[in-house]
């Protein structure tokens, strides 16, 4: 572990559901004390061993040198901390609606001189289903508001007439009446799923930016429900056009809303354009943690750093990086009884003692033993680096080999898609 090149300073993780115990663990591993905040009841267990844990984090602002909030929602409280003085990485009211809001993001793009795809709001089931059959053709349903957080309620469709999306809103209305908020109908179009995205520290981005490929599906090519993700392959970049039509657009508007932290534009490309999908304006699971591998300086400092608002560049790895979380039932649905039956408190167990590469998610660490907790079955993301995709994807599937976690699967094809998705890219000009 990498030893920082300054004095220790004092962290405050303020978290939704404990996505952050990894860059925690990593920043006390690196001699910085560290407090972490779980805002969630059932996740509240998450990260007992690994770091110190706090029960009220206003209680503890005044003891931080820099607060880090995990999550969309906290923007009200980071902008009153930063009017305060305080240091801190997270979100504005301004970026907490870009991701939250889709009506607010999909505007904001528009505003920003962004191509977008059309897409159209819906409060009633009923009126979506009215609205496809006399404009039929393929849709995505996309849940907004909190109800985006159940990632397998989203739906792409595939029937050019939209058959199959009308078959699900019915299914939706059935099992969540009036219970599901609102939701967008976007028109589906073909091509390359891919993200741009960096860090900003309070004025301008910094570079290198990454570019992602999420694996959201459940099974190996693309198959089964949409999970948010099951593993994503990336490299770190100093140009790229789809980021200059997308994000960088955005750079003088985060500069005056006072925005610090990460943000990612997730794209659907094709040979016709570059058209965003979505925002995310915090750290990315499991981005930051793949983020993570490929950075060559101590994740500590490198908060600190951005926190503080400097201006430099990221000192990162050559070629590619790659991570696949490996899960446990019943994981990607909720279900408490079938967690506590199969999961929890299933010990990870290293055939070797080397955990390189291994990153700690929904955990608790008990007699120095990794114990899976929380109620999702995430217990850990596992990477790899290398100069090639293969590389890297040798590097990450070896050290999974190294891991037994009683009825754990993963997905077995992270980063194969890269090896079609660079032609396209390549011929559209892209990369």
């Amino acid at each position: 572990m990498k030893t920082t090149t300054f004095s220790p300073k004092k962290f405050l993780f303020v978290s939704r559901w404990g996505e952050t115990l990894d860059i925690a663990y990593s920043t006390s591993l690196e001699g910085h004390k560290v407090k972490m905040y779980i805002e969630d009841r059932s996740s509240r267990e998450i990260g007992f061993g690994f770091v110190k844990k706090v029960q009220n984090w206003n209680a503890h602002v005044d003891w931080a040198d820099i607060i880090i909030f995990d999550y969309t929602g906290f923007g009200q409280q980071c902008e009153d901390l930063r009017a305060s003085g305080k240091f801190v990485i997270g979100g504005t009211r301004y970026t907490d609606n870009l991701e939250l809001d889709r009506d607010f993001g999909q505007s904001e793009l528009k505003k920003h001189g962004v191509k977008t795809l059309p897409y159209k709001e819906f409060f009633s089931f009923q009126e979506a289903i009215k609205y496809i059959e006399q404009n039929p053709n393929s849709y995505v349903i996309k849940p907004c508001g909190e109800t985006q957080e159940l990632k397998q309620l989203l739906f792409v469709g595939s029937d050019d007439e939209g058959l199959d999306v009308i078959r699900v809103l019915k299914a939706y209305e059935r099992s969540w009446g009036d219970d599901f908020g609102t939701f967008q109908l976007q028109r589906k179009v073909k091509g390359v799923e891919i993200s741009a995205s960096a860090f900003f520290n309070g004025t301008e981005f910094l570079y290198p930016i990454n570019i992602t490929f999420e694996h959201k599906k459940f099974f190996p090519k693309e198959l089964g429900v949409s999970t948010g993700e099951m593993g994503s392959s990336m490299f770190w970049v100093n140009e790229s056009p789809i980021f200059d039509a997308t994000l960088k657009k955005f750079e003088s508007t985060l500069a005056k809303q006072k925005f610090v932290g990460h943000i990612d534009i997730n794209c659907i490309v094709n040979g016709k354009g570059i058209y965003p999908l979505e925002f995310t304006s915090r750290f990315g699971y499991p981005q930051v943690s793949i983020q993570r591998a490929g950075i060559n300086e101590p994740v500590g400092e490198l908060l600190y750093k951005i926190a503080t608002r400097q201006k430099f560049k990221i000192n990162v790895k050559k070629g590619f990086q790659v991570g696949a979380f490996i899960v446990v039932p019943p994981f990607p649905y909720d279900d408490k009884k079938t967690f506590e039956l199969f999961s929890k408190d299933a010990v990870v167990v290293f055939k070797k003692n080397v955990k390189e590469g291994v990153h700690p998610f929904h955990l608790k660490m008990v007699n120095n033993e990794w114990l899976i907790t929380g109620n999702t079955g995430v217990p850990v993301l596992v990477t790899g680096t290398g100069i090639t995709m293969k590389e890297a994807q040798k590097m990450m599937y070896n050290r999974i080999q190294n891991i037994i976690i009683n009825n754990s699967y993963y997905r077995t094809d992270i980063g194969d898609r890269w090896f079609e998705d660079s032609d396209k890219l390549w011929s559209w000009g892209l990369l």
